[in-house]
C-alpha cells in the first residue's frame, strides 16, 4: 500500500474519491436489491417448474404397464426426437439470462391402426415432459446467472463501505490534523522570530546625547 501523502493535492484526491464512492454506493445497493428480488423470481419459478415435471411423471407412471412393452418404449423414443432447443435472452438487474421459448421436435409419423391407441397420449406427454426439462435447465442457469451478480455486487458494496469510504474518511482526518499542526507550527515560529526581532533592537537615541 501506498504511503499516504499529507498535503493539499492529496487531500482533494481523497476528497473526490469519497464523493465517488458514496455517489456510486447507493446504485450498488439498490441493485443488490433489485437481484434479492430477481433471485427469489427465479427460485420460484424453478421450483413450480420441479412441480410440474413431478406432477407430469406421475401421470406417466399410470402407464407404466402399457409403457412397460419394450416395443412401444422403442416406438416412442424413436419417434419423438429434439430438433432445436428455442431459448431467447433477457436483461435482469443487469445481468443477461437465457429465456426459455419452446423445443422444437421432429416426431416421425406413426400408424395410428397399427399401433395402441395410448401411443399418440404417450408421444404428446413426452414432448411435454422433455420442454419442462429444458425449461427446468434454463431457470437453472438463469439462477446461476444471478446468484453470481448478486455475489459480486455484495462484494463491491462490503469494498466501499467497510474498505473504501472509511479509509477515505481516516485519510482526509491525518491529512488535516496534519495539516492544523503544520499551521499552528507555523504560526509559533512566526512569533518566535518576531520577538527574536524585537529583542535584538537597540534602544533609540541620539549620538550627541551619547557623548
Amino acid at each position: 500500500m501506498a504511503k499516504l501523502k499529507l498535503t493539499k493535492t492529496e487531500l482533494k484526491a481523497q476528497m473526490d474519491d469519497l464523493k465517488r464512492f458514496n455517489r456510486f454506493l447507493p446504485t450498488l445497493q439498490l441493485k443488490k436489491q433489485q437481484l434479492q428480488l430477481e433471485i427469489r423470481k427465479s427460485q420460484s419459478l424453478f421450483e413450480e417448474n420441479e412441480r410440474k415435471f413431478k406432477e407430469l411423471r406421475a401421470r406417466l407412471s399410470r402407464w407404466t404397464a402399457l409403457l412397460g412393452d419394450e416395443n412401444i418404449v422403442e416406438l416412442i423414443t424413436g419417434t419423438v426426437k429434439i430438433k432445436r432447443i428455442v431459448a431467447g435472452e433477457n436483461n435482469i438487474a443487469g445481468v443477461n439470462v437465457p429465456i426459455f421459448e419452446r423445443v422444437e421436435f421432429s416426431v416421425k409419423e406413426v400408424d395410428l391402426f397399427n399401433t395402441e391407441f395410448y401411443v399418440s397420449a404417450a408421444i404428446d406427454a413426452v414432448q411435454q415432459l422433455i420442454s419442462i426439462l429444458e425449461a427446468g435447465k434454463i431457470l437453472r442457469r438463469q439462477y446461476e446467472l444471478l446468484q453470481n451478480e448478486l455475489r459480486t455486487t455484495t462484494q463491491r458494496v462490503n469494498l466501499f463501505e467497510k474498505v473504501k469510504i472509511p479509509e477515505c474518511k481516516e485519510n482526509i482526518r491525518k491529512i488535516r490534523i496534519y495539516m492544523g499542526d503544520q499551521d499552528t507550527s507555523a504560526v509559533a515560529r512566526s512569533k518566535l522570530a518576531k520577538n527574536k526581532t524585537q529583542n535584538l533592537e537597540v534602544p533609540g537615541g541620539n549620538k550627541e546625547d551619547a557623548a
